[in-house]
This record gives C-alpha cells, structure tokens and sequence, in this order.
C-alpha cells in the first residue's frame, strides 16, 4: 500500500478494492470521483436475506461493514407495529434504511447523505427492497424543517474529525421527538467512549446499550424530566 492511501484511512476501503481513488477523496465526499464498479453486496438479519448494490465512492463498498453489522444485530430494531418518523443519518447505499423500512412498514424513513452517488445507491436499493414509497432519500438541507424523529440510526462518520462529528450530531440530535430515541454505533478504539460523555456533557441521556466486534452501541435519549 503506498503512503498516500496509508496515511488517508477513509480510502483504505477503496483502494482494497481495486479503485483509483483520487488523493484526499472520502466517502463522505459531496460528488465522489472514484469509478463507481457497482456490485452485489448480501447480508442476513434476523432471518431475513438482503442482497443490496453498492459502488466506490461510498463508504465500505465492498461488504456490509463491521461497525453497521453491529447495529442492525444487536440494536433493538423496530417491530412491524411500530411507526413514526425513523433517520438514517449518513446512509451510504442504504443498509440501515432499508432494514428499517421492511422491519417496519408503518413507519417513514428519511435517509440522509452528503454524497450523492450514496443517495443514488439508497433509492436503487429501496426499489429493490420494495419499500421506495417510504424511504425519503435526501441531502441534508432536504429534510423538512418540521419533520421530527421517532428514531435516528446512524453509523455517524467519526473520520470527518471531531469537532465535525459534533456538529453533525448537534444538528440532528434535537430533531427527535420528546420521547424519541438515536441509537449510534461507533468503534472503541475511535472514541466510543469519548462521544459518551461528551454526548452527556451536552445535556443528553447517553448510555452504553451493547458491545461486539470492538463497537459500542450508544442508545441516546432526552434527559428525563425530575
């Protein structure tokens, strides 16, 4: 591996792929210049078989990643009687949306990305999935101002840096409904911790719902009333 991609760990996942990423390109990248190669990418939960394409340019291309497996696994995904306002915040081609929209058929899901060859692979995969007509796919100055959040899912991007991390989260956080929940996953040795109480230093009630694979499950909730 040369030092470009050795020192640029947000491109390690493309380059594993065999794609010319260009020098300092992300996958949170707003309009991603790597070839897009689009390809299959299958996954199990709870029973039930998801066969999704995915393409470079968005974030872990080639597999459903670690960090997202982790949450769709051991995260309390909703049941088919429950509805509501769900975000997919950074949606990449769509994995978390999806679950959470044949989980859940009473429900609306917004996913929300910066890059728009994800936003692409999002509405493909809906299509795919059958459940287009409830998966708003957006940028983020698309969603409604009035729309709040019954639940936030997110595998928040912990490479764009810290003080970015928290003004993504600042930004979405107070978007939940009063009784609503986000449940974020991050990697231990990235911070999860961290995040946790800096999320509490912000006034929220952050909590460590479950660990595996070296993520940590936060579940994140408005402080409760005395």
């Amino acid at each position: 591996m040369d030092d470009t991609v050795a020192n640029n760990p947000a491109a390690d996942e493309s380059v594993r792929s065999g794609e010319n990423v260009r020098v300092g390109e992300h996958y949170f990248t707003a309009d991603p210049g790597a070839s897009a190669r689009p390809r299959d990418i299958f996954f199990n939960i709870e029973g039930q078989e998801y066969d999704l394409v995915a393409a470079g340019g968005v974030f872990s291309a080639t597999r459903l990643d670690p960090g997202t497996t982790v949450l769709l696994k051991k995260g309390p995904l909703p049941t088919a009687e429950v509805g509501g306002n769900f975000l997919d915040l950074g949606c990449g081609y769509g994995p978390i949306a999806v679950v959470l929209a044949t989980r859940a058929p009473a429900a609306q899901v917004w996913a929300v990305d910066v890059n728009a060859r994800a936003r692409e692979l999002t509405e493909e995969n809906a299509r795919r999935l059958k459940v287009a007509e409830r998966v708003h796919v957006a940028e983020p100055d698309g969603v409604p101002d009035g729309v709040a959040f019954d639940q936030i899912w997110s595998n928040p991007p912990i490479r764009v840096g810290k003080e970015e991390l928290h003004q993504l989260l600042l930004r979405w956080l107070p978007r939940l409904a009063p009784d609503g929940t986000a449940w974020l996953v991050v990697a231990k040795h990235k911070g999860a911790d961290s995040l946790q109480q800096w999320l509490a230093a912000q006034g929220w009630q952050a909590d460590r719902h479950a660990s595996g694979s070296g993520f940590r499950v936060l579940k994140v909730t408005r402080p409760q009333a005395v």
